[in-house]
């Protein structure tokens, strides 16, 4: 008897991958000599940061004729320039190729990437998302804090990133070398520190850099992930636009349990 139990639950379990994540897994993986490549990494962070943030491009250039879009706009008085983004979009260019690219070709060349041919279960990927997103906002809470809080580090690094007080979508990436691979390696390991699927770690990049552009995107829009996140837990563009207004709070990228715990949290 339980081992017919068993046996339905495998095949519940099979059938429901097959219905939805193991079909989307198999046309990914028809690609796989392409995502071995070392070239996939780069492409893939570039397309997909490109891709979330030329919604809010199109916004900026729209917002000082169109009331509706301007009456979002979080500093209502900025205004984004195309020499403004074309510096943005130069300097993530410029890390990508001059330090993202050879970096992952040293990983492709001592550490090869292996992918299963079973999809996650959807219980399964939430999880793991859920837990790499939680790391990555304790990592960079701590290293951003200690960013504005020693002074040589600010000065030397992380200044870069604050040469915009208004924040738009690009300047997302505006930022030198040393942050751009510290934050970048954050991301990067914390799906193989908790051993989670190949594919669950491609949907934790995306969603990480959605979250990263939108905490930038220097709007407050009726559907911003944080006005779906009840009880104030999750910060998003307002949040984060502070930081870059009053640069000592408001130091965790996402959540906001850090910032309360450690009293640097600022809301207006």
């Amino acid at each position: 008897m339980r081992q017919h139990v068993f046996l339905i639950h495998e095949e519940m379990s099979r059938t429901e991958k097959m219905s939805g994540l193991q079909q989307i897994w198999d046309c990914v993986l028809q690609y796989e000599t392409f995502l071995r490549s070392p070239f996939f990494p780069v492409l893939f962070s570039l397309t997909v940061y490109l891709s979330f943030c030329l919604p809010f491009v199109v916004l900026d250039i729209l917002s000082p004729k169109v009331a509706l879009i301007q009456r979002y706009k979080l500093q209502q008085k900025s205004s984004v320039t195309w020499n403004m983004m074309w510096s943005c979009l130069a300097l993530s260019l410029y890390n990508h190729a001059v330090y993202i690219f050879p970096l992952s070709v040293l990983h492709w060349y001592w550490n090869p990437v292996s992918y299963p041919v079973a999809a996650p279960g959807i219980l399964e990927v939430v999880k793991d998302l859920a837990a790499c997103l939680l790391l990555f906002d304790f990592q960079y809470f701590v290293w951003h804090l200690l960013h504005h809080r020693v002074p040589w580090l600010y000065r030397t690094f992380h200044k870069v990133h604050h040469k915009n007080t208004a924040t738009f979508a690009l300047t997302t990436e505006y930022s030198g070398a040393w942050e751009t691979l510290s934050l970048g390696f954050f991301a990067a390991v914390n799906p193989m520190l908790l051993g989670v699927h190949p594919m669950t770690e491609m949907l934790f990049h995306i969603l990480n850099m959605w979250l990263s552009v939108e905490d930038h995107c220097g709007y407050d829009l009726p559907w911003a992930t944080h006005r779906l996140v009840p009880y104030g837990l999750y910060g998003g563009a307002p949040h984060h636009d502070l930081h870059h207004q009053k640069f000592k709070s408001n130091y965790a990228p996402y959540f906001t349990h850090w910032d309360k715990l450690f009293g640097t949290l600022h809301a207006e």
